[in-house]
């Protein structure tokens, strides 16, 4: 979702500056946060009925082959009406059945993670361009497609965040390192469990920022709660944070989280160092993604089953040695490409451009 309102973010500066609008549909999923959140930022919003086949299990599989079925076909009729120019996909299963009904539409898929995820593969073979976050992803793209490497596109609103703003927005003091600590929507509790576990000796020099996900919000505000206030006043938990994420990002000194595809686009848009720590169930994607930044002196990485052991040496060294962060921060630069909304927002007004006569949004 970050990734499309990046590039939104761009198209409508672009369209400013050139004095039109494009109309906008986003298409998603029903009964889920996405629309709500989409629909607050006055974009119209149509849900369709879709479902995943990666690992379902035989049992499911029939039941989910005919939600795609039913997907499909609603798709279809949206189109139909709203009858677009071009069309953009950041994948998800969601976006299959629309980019199936959509074939004859000019079209761009983004890749966000390094090795792509069955939607995306499935959907590059119906689309007229590729963009991708690194040139690492290229080798999966099908022969014969356009593909441009973008980057991955960071949203402007985040980016506008100074040092001393976000400081004071956090509560935090100037004088302390900031550790940032988070593992996605709905958090991981296996990164929870072992910060709360080491949280006491962590305040002793730092203070930290933890997002923790809805799933362990409960127990985490109660640990909290619990704390002598002066370490109340070093430890900041939150169960998500939208237009604040930023402010955490700017101010963090070093961040432990998942390896998601957005550290391809937010922690080297940020210059931030970062211990990894790849999700374990999702084939080996955010593994993927974790070594490209490894390999580059970007970050460290650590395998799920070694969190209790590992986290606190590894934080405590790197937050020691200003001299290593400096080095990360510099390797974090030469890979940053703060332009990638904008690359792909210029893409899609060329495709749009292309296809003058055959839609009216």
């Amino acid at each position: 979702m970050y990734p499309a309102l990046a590039v939104l973010q761009a198209l409508n500066d672009i369209n400013q500056s050139q004095e039109a609008a494009d109309a906008v549909l986003w298409v998603g999923g029903e009964n889920g946060m996405e629309g709500e959140i989409i629909s607050r930022l006055n974009i119209e919003y149509k849900s369709i009925p879709a479902a995943g086949l990666h690992g379902v299990g035989i049992k499911n599989l029939p039941g989910n082959l005919a939600k795609l079925f039913q997907g499909y076909l609603k798709a279809g009729r949206i189109l139909r009406e709203f009858q677009p120019h071009v069309m953009f996909y950041t994948g998800g299963y969601l976006a299959v059945p629309t980019a199936f009904a959509g074939r004859a539409i000019p079209s761009l898929v983004f890749t966000p993670d390094i090795e792509p995820g069955l939607a995306i593969k499935t959907i590059s073979n119906f689309v007229t361009r590729i963009a991708l976050s690194v040139e690492e992803s290229r080798q999966f793209t099908p022969p014969g497609k356009e593909v441009i490497v973008s980057g991955y596109p960071v949203r402007s609103n985040m980016q506008s965040w100074t040092r001393d703003l976000a400081l004071k927005n956090l509560e935090l003091l100037p004088d302390l390192p900031v550790l940032l600590v988070f593992g996605g929507s709905k958090g991981a509790r296996s990164i929870n469990q072992a910060l709360d576990a080491i949280l006491l000796e962590l305040l002793k020099e730092m203070q930290v920022v933890h997002i923790t996900g809805t799933l362990d919000w409960e127990v985490i505000k109660t640990n909290r709660d619990s704390l002598p206030a002066e370490l109340q006043s070093k430890y900041r938990a939150y169960p998500f944070l939208h237009e604040e994420m930023g402010a955490a990002l700017r101010v963090a000194d070093l961040v432990v989280s998942r390896s998601g595809a957005s550290i391809l686009g937010e922690y080297p848009m940020f210059e931030l160092p970062a211990i990894l720590v790849p999700y374990p169930h999702a084939w080996q994607y955010q593994k993927t993604n974790a070594k490209y930044l490894v390999d580059r002196d970007a970050a460290l990485m650590i395998r799920d089953e070694d969190l209790q052991e590992r986290l606190l040496p590894e934080v405590l060294a790197l937050i020691r040695d200003q001299g290593r962060l400096d080095h990360m921060r510099s390797a974090l630069k030469k890979i940053a490409k703060p332009n990638a909304a904008k690359a792909i927002a210029k893409e899609l007004i060329n495709l749009a451009g292309s296809n003058e006569g055959g839609g009216q949004k």
